[in-house]
């Protein structure tokens, strides 16, 4: 059986992306990263409950220290009734390619050679390591690296394309969690979460 690592958050995205390896007859290995997020033990409570049962138990790597002190509103939850929150003040460097270096290394320490993601084709990245460019060249690079492949399969979809994915494979769509400025609920406002509500609307959820 094929087997392979895939870098799970929650979201609609990575959950998506299980599901669909796992109806391919592939073996999912989930890695959840915990990097300090403020939202870390609502997503890590998520991953638990929205990913297929065929999925091996989730992997939690802790990687907070490396984010310590940082004053991203990703580590620092704000008071969103009394702070404005911008794109920018999300912003984390170096995020993307720690997960994916993380992962790799985690992949073959497991003798798997594959690593998933739910990266897509998003136009609100701030970070180039979230860029098409950036994923496009990403499996070049890491050719004179090591053994492993990075598989992004979404990474050419829009988040509507996402959705109407999840609906054929049934993925809790509801369930899942992808906010990046509160730990407890969905602001709407991000834009993680605007993403999703737009996507749901033009995939005609409402």
């Amino acid at each position: 059986m094929k087997q392979a690592v895939v870098m799970v958050s929650g979201g609609l995205d990575s959950t998506t992306v299980c599901y669909l390896l796992v109806n391919e007859g592939t073996e999912v290995h989930p890695i959840f990263f915990d990097y300090g997020q403020h939202c870390a033990e609502t997503e890590w409570a998520k991953v638990q409950e929205v990913l297929p049962q065929e999925a091996m138990p989730p992997a939690r790597l802790n990687i907070s220290d490396i984010f310590k002190g940082s004053p991203s509103r990703m580590i620092l939850e704000a008071d969103l009734w009394k702070e404005a929150v911008s794109d920018d003040d999300l912003y984390l460097p170096y995020r993307t390619m720690l997960f994916f270096a993380v992962a790799a290394a985690r992949a073959q320490t497991l003798r798997i050679l594959d690593v998933y993601s739910g990266f897509i084709n998003s136009n609100h990245a701030k970070e180039i390591d979230c860029s098409t460019e950036f994923m496009n060249g990403l499996e070049e690079l890491s050719r004179g690296v090591g053994a492993v492949r990075f598989h992004a399969p979404f990474r050419e979809k829009t988040k509507a394309d996402v959705v109407r994915q999840a609906l054929e494979l049934g993925v809790p769509i509801g369930r899942t969690f992808s906010c990046q400025a509160s730990s407890s609920f969905p602001c709407g406002a991000c834009p993680n979460c605007v993403e999703r509500l737009n996507a749901l609307a033009e995939a005609g959820i409402a």
